[in-house]
C-alpha cells in the first residue's frame, strides 16, 4: 500500500472532518506537525477536540486554529505561552480537560495498547479526581482513568521508510509515538523519506503498522518558544 502523499492537505484528505477527536503531537514547539496543522486550518474543519500536551503559541502551531476558531475543546497538561487561550477559556469561549502530563501520556498510551481504562494515584483529592470512580488498592487510595482513542493522529517524525516505519529525532519524540499508537487513522509528517530497509531495525522507534498516511516537509520552521542567552 502507498503511504506517501504529495502535501499535507492531499493527506487530510477524505480523513479529517468537523466535530473529530484528534490527537496531535509535541511538546511546546518541539516535533510538533506544522505542515499538518497548517492544512488542518485550511481545511476550515471546526468544532475539534484535540489532545496535546499544550497548544501551541499565539500564531504557531495549534494557536493557529484556535485563533480560525476550529476548536471547541483542549485535553492538555499544560496551557501556558498562549494569550487566545487564556481569553478563550476565560471567557467560557473554549472547554479545557486538564490532565495530569503523566495521565496524559497513559491515557494515550493506553489506548494504543487496547486498554480501556487504568488506575493511577495522580489527582486523588484534587478537581482532577471529580467525578471518576476512586478504589482503594493495599490502603491506598486510586482514581480511575479512561483511555483516549482519537479518531486521527497527527505525528510529527525525522525519518521514515516508505511502509511508514519511523524514527524520531531526540527530544522531538515526546508525545508523538503515543499519538500515533493511539490514533485509528495516523497521519505522519517527515523531515525524510528513504528506502525500506534503509533504517536499521534497532534504529526504528515506531513500526509502520501504526501508520496510515505520510507526507514529507523537508523544511520546517522549528520555531523556538523562548530563546534566551546570557551576555557574551
Amino acid at each position: 500500500m502507498n503511504k506517501l502523499f504529495p502535501n499535507a492537505a492531499a493527506a487530510l484528505d477524505g480523513v479529517v472532518r468537523s466535530g473529530q477527536l484528534m490527537a496531535v503531537g509535541g511538546f511546546g514547539l518541539c516535533g510538533i506537525p506544522e505542515a499538518l496543522i497548517d492544512a488542518l486550518r485550511d481545511s476550515g474543519v471546526k468544532d475539534l477536540t484535540v489532545i496535546s500536551n499544550n497548544a501551541g503559541v499565539d500564531d504557531f502551531g495549534l494557536g493557529k486554529l484556535l485563533t480560525t476558531r476550529q476548536i471547541k475543546k483542549m485535553v492538555s497538561s499544560y496551557v501556558g505561552e498562549n494569550k487566545e487561550f487564556e481569553r478563550q477559556y476565560l471567557a467560557g469561549e473554549l472547554e479545557l480537560e486538564f490532565t495530569p502530563q503523566g495521565t496524559l501520556a497513559e491515557k494515550l498510551r493506553a489506548g494504543g495498547a487496547g486498554i480501556p481504562a487504568f488506575f493511577t494515584k495522580t489527582g486523588v483529592g484534587t478537581i482532577v479526581a471529580e467525578g471518576k470512580e476512586l478504589r482503594e488498592f493495599d490502603g491506598e487510595t486510586y482514581v480511575m482513568e479512561r483511555s483516549l482513542v482519537p479518531d486521527v493522529a497527527l505525528v510529527k517524525a525525522a525519518v521514515a521508510d516508505k511502509s511508514g516505519n519511523l524514527r524520531f529525532n531526540l527530544t522531538a519524540r515526546n508525545f508523538n509515538p503515543a499519538c500515533a499508537m493511539a490514533g485509528k487513522v495516523c497521519i505522519v509528517e517527515v523531515e525524510k523519506i528513504v528506502e525500506v530497509g534503509e533504517l536499521a531495525p534497532d534504529d526504528i522507534h515506531l513500526p509502520g503498522i501504526y501508520v496510515h498516511r505520510l507526507v514529507l516537509n523537508a523544511t520546517p520552521e522549528k520555531r523556538i518558544e523562548k530563546r534566551t542567552t546570557r551576555p557574551a
